[in-house]
Formats: C-alpha cells, structure tokens, sequence
C-alpha cells in the first residue's frame, strides 16, 4: 500500500511509475489532506468495446470496464489479480453518450468513497484507519474518448487539446487535421520552412484548456437526458447555433469534486496510439 510514497524514484525527470508523473504531484498540491496519508487508493479506469464473436458483420459490442490501482509497484498493478472488472456492459450496438448510464453506480461510489471515506484495517500497523479513494484518470481509446469525455472526435474540431483552436481542411470527402508546426519550439527549423503549406507558420501552439474552462464551456449545453428518454425517441438534439465547439454532453465524470481540478483527466493508450501511426505510414491508400 506504501510502495509508491517509499520506494518511487527521487530523480527528477525519470518516470517509472505514475506516481512519478506530474499530474500525480499535481493531485498532490491541490488537494494535500488526501495526499498526507499515503494508504489512500488512486484509481485508473480503462474502458473500450470489442465485438466478443469476431465477426466484423455483428454489430453487437462488449465494454468492460476495469478498475487499476496504483499504490503498489506497477509489476504488481499491471497483472490481471490486480485488475477490477467493475462492468461489463453487453449490447446490440455502440453505447454511445448512454455510458454514463452504467457509470451511475460507481460515480455514486466513488463519491461516498472520497467525501466519507471507509474504514479499513491496516495489517502493517494492526490498526483501523479511514480509506479514501480518488479516481486520476480514465484510459481509452481515440472513439472511446468521446464516450467517456462528452467531447465528440469527429468533425473539423476532433481534437480535445486544441478544443476551439483546431486546425483543419477539407480532403476531398475527408477531413484533414493540419497546423501540427505549432507545437514546435518558436525558433525551430520547420516553422520558416514552405514545405508544407506554401507558409510560415507563426501561430503558438493551442492554449492549454483545463476543467474549469471545459466547465464554462458546458454551461450553454443543453442538458442531455441519458438513456432512452421518451421524450426524446426518433429526435436529434437540437445545438446551440451560439455553440461552435463539439461538446456533446456532460460527463458523468465532472460529478467527481475533484474532477476539474485534475491536471490529466483522460488518456489515449499507446497501443492503439501506435497502431493507427504504423497503419497510416505503411497500409496503401
């Protein structure tokens, strides 16, 4: 339980475990009543759907979503005794913005556990004390981000770090998401370069848009009844024609106290990271 406040490396700039990152000791600063007790939990959620037949032609869809702990060393988080299959969600099709429906239960939880706390015995000290549980960050793919975020990644502003700022053209019947010099250092090389686009590029890289700022942005939402309302069969929602961005709902999430405060709130996994990079270097068009 004590693995990651005794034994996570003391040298600056190495990253072995999570709780060497920054939004660790981010998390750490902002809320330091958690972080004095280093037996309170930090969980990870990793979610995504597959199709358990292997049939591309089925529809159907299974979403499991587990639960990771981080306390201990990651040899021993990252093995399947240390996972917590909390849901397993079966269905004809996608889930869509109806997750939040089967997260309901575990937010409620997830509050109690943050708010209240749980009394656990410690077999170390061979005394009770009182738990607390924080959940860092969810763990997805690109399209299950949408679902878990409420920010849709589709469209001409997919991109959830650009937010209002995103850059991109029309391909022919695509869309293609340009303006990647900006993130370069402003005296680097290939921001003078033509190569490109026939320009310079000037431009600084996207403000970054933190959760308070996702929570001004969701003021001017509609409200989205989760589920299948009946007020709502065979209707589309309607948008705000003052509302530009691609926010699609709420998340479930933002429930959380502690949600907007968080540095990190969802993550794109390497694998598919790099899967979708090598198919698009070397699959034919």
């Amino acid at each position: 339980m004590l693995w990651h406040d005794r034994y996570r490396t003391k040298h600056e700039g190495v990253l072995r475990h999570p709780a060497d990152a920054k939004a660790w000791k981010h998390f750490d600063t902002m809320f330091h009543d958690f972080a004095k007790d280093p037996r309170n939990v930090r969980l990870g959620l990793a979610s995504d759907g597959f199709n358990p037949f292997g049939a591309k032609s089925l529809s159907y869809s299974m979403w499991p979503v587990v639960l990771i702990p981080y306390h201990m060393p990651h040899w021993k988080s990252m093995v399947d005794a240390s996972f917590m299959l909390i849901l397993l969600i079966p269905g004809s099709g996608s889930l869509g913005n109806d997750l939040d429906v089967f997260l309901r239960p575990l937010i409620d939880e997830l509050q109690l556990l943050w708010d209240k706390g749980v009394e656990t015995y410690d077999c170390e000290s061979k005394q009770k004390f009182n738990m607390r549980v924080t959940l860092l960050w969810t763990i997805n793919d690109f399209p299950a981000y949408d679902y878990l975020s409420g920010w849709s990644t589709s469209g001409y502003k997919a991109c959830p770090i650009c937010n209002e700022d995103a850059s991109s053209i029309r391909l022919l019947d695509r869309i293609g998401y340009v303006g990647h010099r900006r993130f370069l250092p402003t005296n680097y090389s290939w921001r003078k370069a033509r190569d490109f686009n026939g320009q310079r590029e000037t431009r600084l890289a996207p403000k970054l848009v933190n959760g308070d700022d996702c929570l001004h942005q969701l003021k001017h939402l509609p409200i989205h009844q989760h589920g299948k309302h009946w007020d709502h069969v065979g209707k589309k929602r309607k948008r705000n024609p003052h509302d530009n961005l691609n926010w699609s709902k709420k998340s479930i999430f933002f429930e959380l106290p502690y949600w907007p405060k968080l540095l990190i709130r969802h993550n794109i996994d390497v694998m598919h990271v790099e899967k979708m990079c090598l198919r698009m270097c070397w699959e034919p068009y």
